[in-house]
């Protein structure tokens, strides 16, 4: 919750708040093939997609200024942005249009994944470049952003989704048909769908072609697939769909990947230094940026802020740039934002006021919440129920959201309980937030998969998230003086 806006609450009038708290990012996909989500329903690994920013060049600033607003802002490392432009120039040397002005920006995000504007402007998380293992993997992600712009693929898909827009518009508005109106639509998606997945493949073709023409190992880009396919299999799929039908399956990618890097020579053709890559992502910020809040399981943390609070048990949260949000699988979903009453607006006028329906006005109340001036109150709808509360923090109000399908006095009382752990952090809690970061380990005598894992910081699934980060087999062997990752604090 980095700028901690408040969101517009239309969708909260009781009867959309399960798409309004649906977790995943809108710019992610996940493997058509990947198993149902289980455990952890918000995390997403997202594999290489088609860009979404479809924007004529005159919007360039516009669509750059939106995806830094909505990725955390530009992540900066002075050797890491050297090495990432000396490979930018080397690629579109390379590429089928070296007149662009390819410009490269890791964003400030945990998320995996990678965009392109038609400009030339290319995009990648710094949650993609932690997945990394190797020059050639790095270099066959940018080589595939590069592919959509050279061909041209944003404006592409821009025209085929006006040209769609208008048949579907004329049945509707002009001919007085909606039923074709719909039926013209729906083809529209399918056949967008269809021009996605190639568009996809194209990508990966003449990205693995650049690769190899710069000297770099063409089996990188499957390596890389693979890593993370194995992601989504570990995390599980978004909550929601997004781009899942309109982007060819992972194994699919990999096998032609690995097909099309054979025309270039046997594995091992080409550059791939893991040493020089692995020491430019060593430091690395990995997961949460603390400044934009962090979580410790249920617990959120905001040092910037200053304050702390920790949903019920069961639930996973995730932090957008907009709001903390959170659900336990079992009809319970939670949100945090912050919202500017009117002046002069006591809280509970504005608990009263009209931004959400089926309030009832005779339970609101005022209370302290750990020294901090509150209100709640409850809400029902026709699925949802809420508990409703709040908390003036500083100059800022905290907007604090608990929904049940049904909020019986048990689970009332644990909303009451949650809502009564948000508090101000304490000095010394915000001298002792550090972010987790990628350390660069190298292997001594005696180290096995297990013992390195066991030095990453998240006790729960070690040994699997440390293979997946290192693109390591059950089975690999390591020896003295290889190099791996592993997540520090």
């Amino acid at each position: 919750m980095g700028v901690l806006k408040a969101m517009g609450w239309n969708w909260l009038r009781l009867g959309a708040l399960t798409l309004a708290l649906g977790l995943s990012s809108c710019a992610s996909i996940a493997d058509n093939d990947a198993p149902a989500q289980t455990a952890k329903p918000i995390a997403a690994a997202l594999p290489l997609e088609a860009p979404r920013v479809i924007a004529p060049p005159n919007a360039d600033e516009r669509e750059n200024d939106r995806l830094l607003s909505a990725y955390g802002g530009a992540y900066h490392n002075g050797s890491l942005d050297r090495y990432l432009d000396d490979l930018v120039q080397r690629l579109a040397a390379q590429s089928d249009r070296p007149d662009i002005s390819y410009r490269l920006t890791v964003l400030n995000a945990a998320s995996i994944n990678a965009f392109a504007l038609p400009s030339g402007r290319l995009y990648v998380t710094r949650g993609l470049l932690a997945l990394a293992n190797d020059d050639a993997e790095i270099a066959a992600v940018v080589a595939h952003e590069m592919a959509h712009v050279s061909a041209k693929h944003a404006l592409a898909r821009a025209n085929l989704e006006r040209k769609s827009q208008l048949v579907s518009s004329v049945m509707t508005d002009v001919l007085h048909d909606p039923v074709g109106g719909r039926a013209s639509e729906q083809r529209a998606q399918i056949s967008l769908a269809s021009f996605s997945r190639q568009q996809e493949l194209d990508a990966d073709q003449i990205g693995i072609r650049t690769i190899a023409k710069a000297g770099f190992d063409p089996y990188g880009a499957a390596r890389f697939l693979t890593s993370m396919r194995r992601q989504v299999e570990a995390r599980g799929r978004p909550t929601t769909p997004d781009f899942l039908s309109t982007h060819p399956s992972t194994p699919e990618r990999i096998q032609r990947a690995n097909e099309e890097a054979q025309a270039y020579g046997p594995p091992g053709t080409g550059e791939h230094d893991k040493y020089r890559y692995l020491s430019v992502i060593d430091g690395l910020t990995y997961g949460e940026d603390p400044s934009q809040g962090f979580m410790q399981g249920r617990v959120f943390w905001q040092p910037r802020l200053g304050f702390t609070f920790t949903a019920p048990p069961g639930f996973t949260l995730e932090n957008t740039p907009q709001a903390i949000l959170g659900i336990d699988g079992n009809g319970r979903a939670l949100r945090l934002d912050t919202v500017k009453p009117k002046d002069g607006q006591s809280l509970s006028a504005y608990l009263g006021s009209g931004w959400i329906s089926g309030v009832d006005t005779g339970s609101i109340t005022t209370q302290s919440i750990n020294g901090n001036e509150a209100a709640t109150a409850f809400a029902r709808g026709q699925d949802w129920s809420f508990r409703l509360y709040a908390i003036r923090f500083g100059d800022d109000v905290y907007r604090l959201i608990l929904a049940a399908r049904d909020l019986n006095p048990a689970t009332d009382t644990l909303f009451q309980q949650t809502a009564g752990t948000f508090r101000r952090m304490s000095a010394e809690e915000q001298r002792n937030v550090h972010p987790e970061h990628i350390d660069i380990v190298t292997v001594r005598a005696g180290d096995t998969l297990q013992s390195l894992a066991s030095r990453m910081v998240e006790p729960q699934d070690q040994l699997d998230n440390f293979l997946v980060l290192n693109g390591l087999d059950a089975d690999a062997q390591i020896k003295p003086g290889d190099r791996v990752k592993v997540i520090a604090q």
